[in-house]
């Protein structure tokens, strides 16, 4: 069971483009419709789990999938299947990247234009979808000015505990009156799974030593990502100063261009980190990103439409969620922007491919052959 699980999720990975939205589609047509490994309902259920809880939202419910397919373990199986192609690929990008020298940097930097519309485009979904009134609308302008004026890890995270806090104590959504009366239900939590959960989140903020602080950036910015992946570059750069803007657009750009989840970015910048040991630095800067997570959605998964239902809590997470478009906002401002459009082609040709992206909606690999042009035309007639 445990080979078929990967099996399924392995090809899904190899061919998975798109971005999250996308590979939810591919999972409900291979494993509600196809498969039948769960009900149409059951997975609503996951994805809504998996939008309200930080970490990366397609991987999760790929994970919860397999768990409910085969426990723990069928979690694991189904992780290792679907990141696998997107961790090879991204790893040998890191590796190998210096020895293709001008043309692979030349491809990027016309990646980095395609980052640019894509989000944009991230940006203004999620504004809609989460900015559904004035105070949601307020809190995401207040993340991006504070996030632009103070872009740092310690402002991001001061910006998700007061956004929290005013959707507990501040009524942001319109719930059913009945809805209220779940306060007082008992909750199936896996506690001993939120306790490890945040034990190692406490555990990443000490200082154990230059290597471990090094990479315990990874498992905070898996802790705090609320979003999906493109939120993950302005918490990873937050917690990475060390490296430069360069590498992180980079790797944002590559992980643009393969299949599978975007927090593979994790894997590339792992092995920049370690340069002895490029390989060894991937593995674990990927593991971490990706552990609280799934640790998240086994601690909630069984009492998920329970804990929906509580007010404060629904609350707290639509001002999360406001907040996140601030993050995006900001991300899209600088670096994204500030580091991929250097002239006045470089604005026209984003604002048609945006135009292009939202009027016509064509396949998102369509986009990413016309950047990879753009880049290798500006490596021979510069723009």
């Amino acid at each position: 069971m445990l080979f078929v699980i990967f099996k399924q999720f392995f090809l899904l990975g190899c061919m998975s483009f798109g971005g999250p939205a996308a590979h939810l589609g591919y999972f409900k047509r291979h494993f509600v419709d196809n498969l039948q490994w769960l009900n149409a309902q059951r997975y609503a259920q996951l994805i809504s789990l998996s939008q309200a809880l930080p970490g990366p939202g397609s991987s999760q419910v790929g994970f919860a999938i397999g768990v409910e397919r085969a426990g723990v373990l069928g979690g694991v199986a189904a992780f290792i299947g679907f990141t696998l192609p997107s961790f090879l690929i991204m790893a040998l990008l890191a590796i190998s990247a210096h020895q293709f020298d001008a043309i692979y940097f030349a491809i990027i930097a016309g990646l980095k234009l395609f980052a640019v519309v894509i989000v944009a485009d991230a940006t203004l979904s999620m504004a809609k979808s989460f900015c559904t009134s004035w105070a949601l609308k307020a809190i995401a302008v207040l993340s991006t000015s504070v996030l632009i004026l103070v872009p740092n890890l310690s402002s991001q995270i001061l910006v998700l505990v007061i956004a929290a806090v005013i959707g507990a104590f501040y009524p942001l959504l319109k719930l059913a009156p009945d809805e209220s009366s779940s306060e007082s239900r008992s909750l199936a939590i896996n506690w001993p799974t939120l306790i490890l959960f945040a034990l190692l989140l406490l555990v990443s903020f000490v200082p154990l030593g230059s290597q471990f602080s090094a990479f315990a950036p990874f498992y905070q910015a898996g802790a705090m990502v609320f979003g999906g992946g493109h939120v993950v570059l302005p918490v990873l750069q937050a917690g990475l100063p060390s490296l430069p803007t360069e590498q992180f657009l980079s790797a944002y750009a590559s992980a643009q261009a393969v299949p599978g989840p975007m927090f593979t970015i994790a894997t590339y910048l792992g092995a920049e980190l370690n340069n002895n040991q490029p390989l060894m630095g991937a593995v674990v800067a990927t593991l971490l990103i990706f552990t609280p997570g799934f640790l998240l959605m086994l601690a909630f998964q069984k009492s998920w439409l329970q804990l929906a239902q509580r007010p404060r809590f629904a609350s707290s997470i639509a001002a999360l969620n406001a907040a996140v478009v601030g993050f995006l906002a900001a991300a899209l401002y600088s670096p994204i922007w500030t580091s991929a459009v250097h002239s006045i082609w470089h604005i026209v040709i984003v604002a048609a491919a945006f135009t292009w992206l939202r009027l016509a909606k064509p396949p998102i690999w369509w986009l990413l052959i016309a950047f990879i042009t753009v880049g290798l035309l500006q490596y021979y007639l510069p723009l």
